[in-house]
């Protein structure tokens, strides 16, 4: 029986962990190759551990109800992992997470039938399996690169003249900088780029670390919120800079009404990606949190820290109500020692909580759903989600481009 307040499962999104430098083309989003560090593994099982003792642990106040642990059960389990852009990045880190989610333990073992009893290799690892969402079967995940309409609003936003106004005031810094970056382009046009070299050279490397200025590296990640929150957003609810979350939107409503139904075993969904969805999900939703402890919630906005993490919480029916409702929860990185209460003003000047079917209903209308068939041997496409008005708005919003099966 569930408790009448009680927790009914949960929905996450997680950013990867530290990794090598990152390239991206600062006008089409599309990517080079990076590895995962020791470092990253440390942070996502560090983040792992954290959503264990939070979610997991029985003897805590916020488990889920019924959520088998120390042993899964992976019929209450559903993780994926976004295997674009950053290519084995993301996969890495959803499975280092996994292995504080869920960590070694002697219960999960086996006796055979000659009596003797199995441990589980490596002290009881379980090998929790995750989807790895390949961008060539499925863009929800990923669904910004090879996105024409995506690359004109990136083109838009460097015109204008806010951009404009902030790259007058990054000049001088970016001068100052040019010297630690070993001959890269100071266009503020490629301040990610220029941000993710110090960031990453200033982690890793010894004598980049001792030589670069104290207040670089954040002087540099300002300037990158900027740029990244500029190109991951949009105006309109509807807009092509949110895409990055209005692709994922589809698979969270799916989630979370499983969550909320009782005939369904689900319980833990999560989702391993990048840092662009969270921007988009925080613009889309005027999502706003006391991070920094001050007592006054400020707006959630900008690249996150690497194993950065928003929990959905799926709270049972209480009271008068009839139906369950959420709550939502914001970690940064792993300097941010516990998750904090966001608020999400698209709801109400102080929605902490919100119905599970409001949720879904303010936001699927401007959620993009998609599920393919195979069109090259088919010539046919099945869509979900809006059936009657998908398929035009995918194409324009110019998410359907010639020769792009990916972009059907």
């Amino acid at each position: 029986m569930v408790n009448a307040s009680g927790l009914l499962g949960v929905f996450i999104l997680a950013r990867h962990g530290d990794r090598l430098e990152f390239f991206q083309d600062p006008l089409t989003y599309n990517p080079s190759q990076t590895l995962l560090t020791p470092l990253g593994t440390v942070e996502e099982a560090a983040l792992g551990n954290l959503l264990q003792d939070t979610y997991l642990q029985h003897s805590s106040p916020s488990a889920i109800d019924g959520i088998a642990f120390p042993v899964a059960n992976l019929d209450q389990l559903l993780i994926r992992a976004d295997a674009a852009g950053e290519g084995s990045t993301i996969l890495s880190s959803v499975g280092a997470l996994l292995s504080g989610l869920f960590p070694p333990t002697a219960d999960f073992n086996i006796t055979l039938a000659n009596g003797t009893t199995v441990i589980g290799a490596g002290g009881g690892t379980q090998f929790l399996p995750v989807e790895s969402v390949e961008p060539d079967e499925d863009i929800s995940l990923n669904s910004f690169t090879s996105c024409p309409n995506f690359d004109l609003h990136t083109s838009e936003f460097y015109k204008s003249s806010v951009f404009k106004e902030e790259a007058a005031t990054a000049t001088p810094f970016l001068s100052a900088l040019a010297p630690f970056l070993d001959g890269r382009s100071t266009d503020f046009i490629n301040m990610f780029n220029i941000f993710d070299f110090v960031n990453v050279n200033n982690i890793h490397n010894a004598t980049f670390h001792n030589a670069l200025p104290a207040t670089f590296v954040e002087q540099a990640y300002g300037f990158a919120n900027f740029h990244e929150d500029g190109v991951f957003s949009d105006s309109p609810p509807d807009g092509i800079g949110n895409v990055a979350i209005r692709t994922i939107l589809p698979s969270i409503f799916t989630s979370l009404q499983r969550i909320a139904n009782s005939s369904d075993p689900l319980k833990l969904a999560l989702d391993g990606i990048s840092y662009k969805p969270f921007i988009s999900f925080f613009n889309l939703t005027a999502a706003s949190a006391d991070v920094a402890g001050t007592g006054t919630p400020e707006p959630l906005f900008g690249i996150v820290d690497y194993a950065s993490s928003i929990a959905l919480e799926v709270i049972a029916p209480s009271g008068s109500s009839t139906e369950p409702f959420l709550t939502f929860k914001f970690k940064n990185g792993t300097s941010d020692s516990s998750f904090h209460p966001v608020t999400l003003g698209v709801f109400g000047a102080n929605a902490t909580s919100v119905p599970l079917s409001t949720f879904v209903n303010q936001l699927q209308q401007i959620a993009f759903a998609l599920a393919r068939t195979d069109v090259a041997e088919a010539g046919d496409t099945e869509y979900i989600g809006r059936p009657s008005t998908v398929m035009e708005t995918y194409a324009e919003n110019g998410i359907l481009e010639e020769g792009i099966e990916t972009r059907v």
